[in-house]
């Protein structure tokens, strides 16, 4: 007998090798260890083949490795075993987007809701998946009701606000952000996102203050260079404008 499988048959009484395998690759699984703990997975499943907490953890650690194909199949035997996990559902829905299948996603969302009503990040992947169907109205209503059952969730106004953008309702983005403000005020990250609404709106004094106010806060961001060519642009046109008027 190898020293690793005396070591597992020398467990307490009463616990089974199957759930100390499954014990250890949770263990590794929250520990990052994606690779160690699927080999640790696949062992404790050719011991049980009934158990869904242990294609649960697998699935979620292809998932992790970016095997989807993989991870999905493990994740749909986990929800043939168990169907009223929300985990399962949960995760099943986003690797089905990370694949591309935004209506198996959403099926899949729509389960964890019904198990879970009360839990916000399901609800919002499922406007992401309506999203990538560019179902946009349904996206904005489920992001509506998102905020107005969890007005703390940033992300969905984060998300509606970017659905406004690409719309061009700039006014009702730029509720949203400020909105985002007052929950958070330190989300500064948002600043260039004011000023791009300030700017389609001709409130340029106003950009130019959120813009620098950005390029402050977030000096190294990528677009840094772009908002501060922006800036010097809005800086000439003033000038400009302030010639012509003297004239």
């Amino acid at each position: 007998m190898s020293n690793e499988k005396a070591k597992y048959m020398s467990a307490p009484a009463g616990k089974s090798l199957t759930k100390t395998l499954q014990e250890k690759a949770d263990l590794l699984r929250a520990k990052d260890s994606f690779k160690e703990a699927a080999g640790t997975y696949l062992n404790s499943i050719l011991m049980d083949r009934n158990n869904s907490e242990t294609y649960l953890g697998l699935g979620i650690c292809y998932k992790n490795m970016g095997k989807i194909k993989k991870a999905i199949e493990n994740l749909e035997k986990a929800a043939l075993l168990d169907s009223n996990k929300f985990e399962t559902f949960y995760e099943l829905g986003l690797c089905h987007l990370k694949d591309e299948m935004p209506c198996r996603a959403i099926k899949c969302f729509i389960q964890a809701i019904q198990i879970n009503p009360e839990n916000p990040d399901a609800i919002f992947q499922l406007g992401q998946a309506h999203e990538q169907c560019d179902e946009q109205d349904m996206a904005l209503m489920i992001y509506q009701k998102l905020i107005e059952n969890s007005p703390s969730y940033i992300n969905a106004y984060l998300r509606k606000s970017s659905l406004f953008m690409k719309m061009e309702l700039y006014k009702q983005a730029l509720s949203l952000y400020m909105n985002i403000l007052k929950i958070n005020p330190n989300y500064t990250k948002i600043y260039s996102e004011i000023g791009l609404c300030l700017d389609k709106l001709g409130r340029q004094t106003e950009a130019k203050r959120y813009y620098r106010k950005f390029l402050s806060a977030q000096p190294d961001d990528e677009n840094a260079n772009k908002i501060l060519k922006r800036v010097e642009k809005l800086r000439q046109v003033k000038n400009l404008s302030n010639k012509l008027s003297l004239v």
